[in-house]
C-alpha cells in the first residue's frame, strides 16, 4: 500500500528539531509520497534540501501564497517565475486567496493568484489553490480562467457540497485532510456523495492535525487518521482508498 500526501509544509521550522524522524515515521507507515507546497522565495532554499535529503520521496511545488502577497509581491512573483523556468517542479501552487488574515490585500491578492494560473498553463503543470474565506472570489477567478489546461487540487477542502462539485467543476481534486476527523468539519457529513475519484488526500503538517492529534503539531504520519476516517464515510477498504488517492494524485502530478 502506498500513501500520498499532496500537500506537507515537511520544510517548517516546526520540525528542525526531528525532520528526518518525522519523515521515517511516514515513510514506514506507507507515505511514500510526499508533496510541497511553496510560500515565498524565503523557503526555496529548505524546500531544496529537503529534496536533496530524500529524493525518492519528495516532489516540489513553486508559487506565492496568498498570505504572503505583500508589497513585494511582484519581485516574489519574478522569484516564482524564475524558478519555473530554471527546473522542474509538479505544481504552481500553493496559490489563491485568503481574506481571513487580511482582506486589505484582496486586489493584489487576485492579480498574483491569476499570473500564476497563466504561468501553470504556461508549463502545463497543476495548480494547488489556497481558499479562506473566499469561495466567492477564488470561483470567479476560475470561471474566468477556465480551460481545458486549467486543472489541480483544491487544498484543504471545507466548503459545502455545492462548493465542492462547483470546484469538481474546475477541472479540481479535493484535498482532503484533517477536518474531516473535526466534530464541526461538516464536510464528512456529504464527502461520500463525492465519487472518489475526485478527491486527494493531505495534511498540510505542520497545521490541521486530525483528530486525536487536534490542536498538536501535524506530521505526514497522521494522513494514516484521514484515510481511516474516509474509508469509514466510503465503505471500502483504507487499502483501497490509498490505491484509488494515489492514483488520483499522479494524474494530477504526472509522477
Amino acid at each position: 500500500m502506498i500513501i500520498t500526501d499532496t500537500h506537507t509544509h515537511l520544510y517548517s521550522e516546526a520540525f528542525d528539531d526531528d525532520r528526518s524522524e518525522m519523515v521515517q515515521r511516514a515513510i514506514d507507515a506507507n507515505v511514500k509520497r510526499f508533496f510541497i507546497p511553496a510560500i515565498d522565495s524565503t523557503y526555496t532554499a529548505s524546500m531544496f534540501q529537503l529534496e536533496k535529503d530524500f529524493p525518492d520521496y519528495v516532489f516540489l511545488m513553486m508559487g506565492l501564497h496568498p498570505t504572503h502577497v505583500k508589497e513585494n509581491y511582484k519581485e516574489e512573483l519574478k522569484h516564482v517565475e524564475d524558478q519555473l523556468a530554471n527546473r522542474k517542479f509538479y505544481a504552481v501552487g500553493e496559490i489563491g486567496i485568503d481574506l481571513y488574515w487580511d482582506k486589505s490585500t484582496l486586489d493584489i491578492q487576485i492579480e498574483a493568484f491569476r499570473y500564476q494560473i497563466n504561468l501553470a498553463k504556461q508549463y502545463k503543470l497543476p495548480i494547488v489553490i489556497h481558499c479562506r474565506e473566499a469561495f466567492n472570489e477564488i470561483f470567479e477567478v476560475l470561471e474566468q480562467e477556465k480551460s481545458d489546461d486549467l486543472f489541480g487540487i483544491f487544498h484543504c477542502f471545507s466548503g459545502t457540497l455545492e462548493q465542492a462539485k462547483q470546484a469538481i467543476s474546475y477541472n479540481m481534486k479535493l484535498g482532503i485532510g484533517g477536518v474531516v476527523t473535526f466534530k464541526n468539519g461538516k464536510i464528512d457529513q456529504f464527502i461520500n456523495q463525492i465519487d472518489t475519484k475526485h478527491i486527494v488526500l493531505e495534511t498540510d503538517a505542520p497545521y490541521l492535525a486530525p483528530k486525536p492529534y487536534r490542536g498538536k503539531r501535524n506530521e505526514s504520519l497522521y494522513i494514516n487518521k484521514v484515510l481511516e476516517k474516509l474509508s469509514e464515510l466510503y465503505q471500502i477498504s483504507e487499502k483501497e482508498l490509498a490505491e484509488i488517492t494515489t492514483e488520483n494524485s499522479k494524474a494530477i502530478f504526472g509522477i
